[in-house]
C-alpha cells in the first residue's frame, strides 16, 4: 500500500503515470538511474523534469520562462474574453434586453443557449483540426469568429440579429475552453502545472463573475448594446496579440522522453542518450538503440532556432498522420475509460449547476421582494467571484507543494491520485447550493445569498482544478481529448438548462431547484475516494485492456 492508502498494483512492474519525481535517500537505485536526466533549477533542483525536454531549441519545453509566460498570459486573456465573458455576458441584463426587444426572459436566455450549443458542436472539430494542423491556426481563427460575432451584436437592433451574432460568437469559445488547458502541458512540466491549471480554472469558473459586476452597470446606464461596443476593442487586440506573440506549441517529441506514459520507462537508457546528446554527434552511430531523437532528421541539438518571422507562420505542417474522422471520434471514445468519464461528469456537472444559478439571478433578484436593477444583480456576482478567487489561491498555493510532499513521503514516487486531495474542500459546493436555495426562498438578505453563492463556487473551483490536474497527470496520452469532451459535455448541459431552469424555478421555487442541485453535487463529489484509493489499479487495468488500442483509435498527449 502506498502513502495515504493508495492501493498498489500487482499486475505490472511499473504502472504508467506513476513516476519518480525525486529520488529519495532510501532509493539509491532510483537516484543512480535518474542522475543523468534533466532536473529542475533552484529550489526544484531535486525534481526530475517530466516529460524530459529534447535537445531541440524549438521544443516548447526549452523556451525561456519569459516567452512561456508571455504565451500563457495572452491565451489567458483570450480565455477571459471568450470562455469567461461571452457566455454569461447577457445574464445580468436579461430583463433589460427582454424589455427592449419585447420578448420573454426565457427567450433571451435561449440566445445564450444557442451560442453554447454551437460551442459544444464545434468542440470535436476544434480538437481534430488542432491535432492535425496545430493550435496556432485554430486559436487565431477562433478569435476572428469572436470579433466578427461581437461586431454583428453591436450593430443589430433585432432579436434575430442578436441571435445570429451570438451564434457566430459561439465559434470562438471551444478553442479557448479546451486548447488553452492542453497548452499548459506543451509549455510546462508536471511539477509546474498546478499553478497554471489553477489560473485557467479560475478564469473559466470564477472570472466570469467579475465581468457580471461590470456588465450590470453598463447595461443599466449605457444600454445593453454597449456591452458589445466595448468588447470589440478587446477582441481585436487579442487577435493581434495571438498572431504576433503566440507561436505554435504543438511539438512531436520522441515518445521515450514521455517517461510518465511508459510501462517500461528505461530511465538508464534515456540518461545515456542524454549524455550522448551533450557531445558531438557521430552520424555513423545512428543505429544505436539508446540514442533518442525527435521525428525529424537533423539531430535535435543541432537544429537552428526559429526566428521571430518564422514563428509568425500560421500553417506549420501537420502534426498527426491520422485521418480527420478518427480524430473526430477520439474525444467521445475516451469516455470508455471510467476515470475519464468520472472527471467529465463531475467537473461538467458542477459547473453546469453554477451556470444555472446565473440564469436564475435576474429572475430572483429583479422582482419583489428584492426589486434590484441590472446593476444590482451584477454586483451580487462579487460573492462568487471572491469565492472562486479564494478557492483558486488555496489550490494554487498548495496543490503543487502538496504533491511534492506526498511524493517525498512515498520514497520519491509520485502518484497522480495525490491531486485528488484537492477535492476535499469541494464539499462546500453542496452546502452553498442548499443554503442559497433556502435563503432565496425565504427572502434572506442578498448579502447572505451572495456569500452562499461564493461558497458553492469555492467548492466548484477546487473540484475543477483537482480533477482536471488528475486527468492530465494520470492519462496524459488522452488529455487533449479529455478536455474537448469535457467542454462538449458542459456546454450541452448549459444549453439544456437554458430551456427549463427559469420556468422550473418560477413554478417550484428556488429552494427545491437548488436542493436538487446540492444533493447531486454531494453524490458526485463523494465518489472521489474510489478513484483516489483504487485509481492506480485502474490505470494498470486500463493499460492492459485498452479498448481504444484494440479498436485502432489513437489518442494524443498534449499536456
Amino acid at each position: 500500500m502506498g502513502f495515504l492508502g493508495i492501493l498498489e498494483d500487482h499486475q505490472m512492474q511499473h504502472v504508467p503515470a506513476t513516476v519518480i519525481l525525486s529520488a529519495g535517500e532510501s532509493q539509491s537505485t532510483q537516484a543512480e538511474a535518474t542522475a543523468g536526466l534533466k532536473h529542475g533549477k533552484g529550489k526544484d533542483a531535486d525534481i526530475i523534469l517530466i516529460p524530459q525536454p529534447s535537445e531541440d531549441p524549438n521544443d516548447p519545453l526549452n523556451w525561456s520562462d519569459a516567452k512561456k509566460w508571455t504565451i500563457i498570459s495572452i491565451i489567458a486573456f483570450g480565455a477571459i474574453l471568450y470562455a469567461a465573458v461571452l457566455s454569461p455576458l447577457l445574464s445580468p441584463a436579461l430583463v433589460v434586453i427582454a424589455t427592449d426587444l419585447d420578448k420573454e426572459i426565457a427567450d433571451i436566455t435561449v440566445i445564450s443557449g444557442y451560442m453554447l450549443l454551437v460551442t459544444a458542436c464545434s468542440g470535436p472539430i476544434v480538437c481534430a483540426l488542432s491535432r492535425k494542423y496545430g493550435k496556432r491556426l485554430i486559436l487565431i481563427v477562433s478569435s476572428g469568429f469572436g470579433l466578427l460575432g461581437t461586431i454583428i451584436c453591436s450593430s443589430t437592433n433585432s432579436y434575430e440579429g442578436l441571435l445570429g451574432g451570438r451564434i457566430i460568437q459561439g465559434g470562438s469559445v471551444s478553442a479557448f475552453e479546451s486548447l488553452i488547458i492542453s497548452m499548459i502541458g506543451d509549455l510546462f512540466f508536471v511539477h509546474q502545472r498546478g499553478v497554471f491549471m489553477t489560473i485557467m480554472q479560475f478564469i473559466l469558473g470564477a472570472a466570469s463573475n467579475f465581468s457580471a459586476i461590470i456588465v450590470g452597470p453598463i447595461a443599466t446606464n449605457l444600454g445593453w448594446k454597449y456591452l458589445f461596443h466595448l468588447l470589440i476593442a478587446f477582441t481585436a487586440f487579442e487577435t493581434v496579440l495571438l498572431f504576433l506573440f503566440v507561436p505554435e506549441t504543438s511539438y512531436n517529441r520522441d515518445h521515450r522522453y514521455d517517461i510518465d506514459e511508459l510501462a517500461d520507462d528505461r530511465l538508464s537508457d534515456l540518461a545515456a542518450a542524454e549524455k550522448r546528446h551533450a557531445q558531438p554527434v557521430d552520424e555513423k552511430s545512428s543505429g544505436d538503440v539508446v540514442r533518442v531523437e525527435t521525428t525529424t532528421t537533423a539531430p535535435p541539438g543541432f537544429r537552428p532556432k526559429k526566428t521571430f518571422l518564422q514563428e509568425l507562420s500560421v500553417f506549420n505542417g501537420t502534426f498527426s498522420d491520422d485521418n480527420l474522422l478518427q480524430l473526430l471520434i477520439a474525444p467521445f471514445a475516451v469516455c470508455l475509460n471510467l476515470a475519464v468519464l468520472w472527471v467529465v461528469i463531475v467537473t461538467g456537472g458542477l459547473t453546469a449547476f453554477f451556470v444555472a444559478q446565473s440564469y436564475d439571478m435576474s429572475q430572483i433578484f429583479m422582482y419583489p421582494p428584492y426589486n434590484m436593477t441590472a446593476a444590482g444583480v451584477g454586483y451580487l456576482s462579487l460573492g462568487p467571484f471572491l469565492g472562486g478567487l479564494i478557492g483558486s489561491i488555496l489550490l494554487g498555493a498548495t496543490l503543487d507543494p502538496l504533491i511534492k510532499w506526498c511524493a517525498k513521503k512515498n520514497d520519491g514516487v509520485y502518484e497522480p491520485e495525490y491531486r485528488l486531495l484537492g477535492m476535499i474542500p469541494s464539499l462546500t459546493t453542496g452546502i452553498g447550493l442548499f443554503a442559497f436555495g433556502y435563503m432565496c426562498e425565504n427572502h434572506f438578505s442578498y448579502y447572505a445569498t451572495a456569500t452562499m453563492h461564493g461558497l458553492d463556487l469555492f467548492g466548484i473551483v477546487c473540484a475543477a482544478i483537482s480533477a482536471s490536474a488528475y486527468a492530465i497527470d494520470a492519462y496524459r496520452d488522452m488529455s487533449s481529448e479529455v478536455f474537448i469532451v469535457n467542454m462538449v459535455f458542459k456546454n450541452f448541459l448549459f444549453y439544456g438548462f437554458s430551456y427549463f431552469v427559469n420556468d422550473w424555478t418560477f413554478e417550484a421555487g428556488p429552494a427545491l431547484v437548488f436542493y436538487v442541485f446540492g444533493g447531486v453535487s454531494f453524490a458526485m463529489i463523494l465518489t472521489a475516494p474510489i478513484f483516489f484509493f483504487w485509481g492506480k489499479r485502474y490505470r494498470s487495468y486500463w493499460h492492459r485492456h485498452n479498448i481504444l488500442e484494440k479498436w485502432g483509435i489513437r489518442t494524443h498527449a498534449e499536456v
